[in-house]
């Protein structure tokens, strides 16, 4: 008579099952402390409101000449790459708006660098919450809405002139990409900081992709070369913030003879980013070691 292996299913232990309730603890206590500290934050600017309007309303104006440059090239041209201003406008109108939103909830946390410089991340860390919600958090700087204002507009007036053939997946997928562009943008930011651990006169380097990245993505794929369109595609995924999901929108070609269905993957695409960029930033903040000044 043949002998029956039967597999016993084990099921998770107790250790595991306190690792993801602390775990889970953790994040709630980060973002709780988070919002204590942009509410401080908030009550110092709007306690000198004339400032908090002044730098606001410079914010929207300096963020908007990069879009008047873009109108200046079209006094001379008739499209760019074989887009119209319309069609620019919108891949633009999605890339500040999503770096926007992220700039506001996690640009601070490329001072990193300078807080390991001179030592004050060391305050951070005797602290009872997660040093990355208060890095976030730091100095949070709401005169930053006069960039998403800014790119709202013109988000606002691609949608109105563009002669789109709206469907109810076209008309979901445009706050999806819009969301998920910022989270991909802020793995960005917090793998950057990391790397400040070890780098400390990094904050370049991570604005090339932050900064650099979201100016790359107000342009259409075709003005650049094919290797830099496979970099932000498969090695630094920004194209997943604008670019593959506002052509579905626009009915265009994909770069790289991508299929159509890559426009759905930025909400995938996004939670991959921030699950390296978690471990990316633990492995950072496990090797930092004091100044000891």
């Amino acid at each position: 008579m043949a002998e029956v292996e039967v597999e016993a299913v084990v099921a998770p232990g107790p250790e595991a099952a306190e690792v993801a309730f602390a775990d889970r603890s953790r994040l709630v206590e980060g973002v709780r402390a988070y919002g204590l500290i942009v509410a401080m934050w908030l009550r110092s600017t709007l306690a000198y409101r004339a400032s908090f309007v002044m730098t606001t309303v410079g914010n929207f104006l300096m963020t908007g000449f990069d879009f008047v440059t873009i109108m200046l090239m079209f006094s001379h041209v008739d499209a760019l790459g074989g887009y119209t201003l319309p069609e620019i406008a919108l891949l633009y109108g999605v890339s500040a708006t999503a770096f926007g939103l992220c700039d506001l909830l996690l640009g601070s946390v490329d001072r990193l660098g300078q807080r390991v410089r001179d030592g004050t991340l060391d305050t951070l860390l005797v602290r009872p919450v997660p040093v990355l919600a208060q890095v976030a958090a730091d100095r949070f700087a709401l005169r930053r809405l006069g960039r998403i204002s800014q790119a709202l507009l013109v988000l606002g007036y691609a949608l109105v002139t563009l002669d789109i053939v709206w469907t109810p997946l076209k008309v979901v997928l445009l706050p999806v990409m819009v969301l998920s562009g910022a989270a991909i943008f802020g793995a960005v930011f917090v793998a950057g900081a990391a790397f400040q651990f070890h780098a400390q006169d990094a904050s370049e380097v991570q604005n090339a992709f932050t900064y650099g990245g979201t100016t790359l993505l107000q342009y259409p794929p075709s003005v650049f070369a094919r290797d830099l369109v496979r970099g932000v595609t498969f090695i630094v995924p920004l194209a997943f913030v604008s670019w593959l999901p506002a052509l579905y929108v626009l009915g265009r070609d994909y770069p790289l003879d991508l299929p159509r269905w890559v426009a759905f993957l930025p909400p995938v695409v996004a939670g991959g980013s921030w699950v390296l960029a978690g471990l990316v930033w633990r492995v950072g903040l496990r090797s930092y070691r004091s100044t000891g000044s």
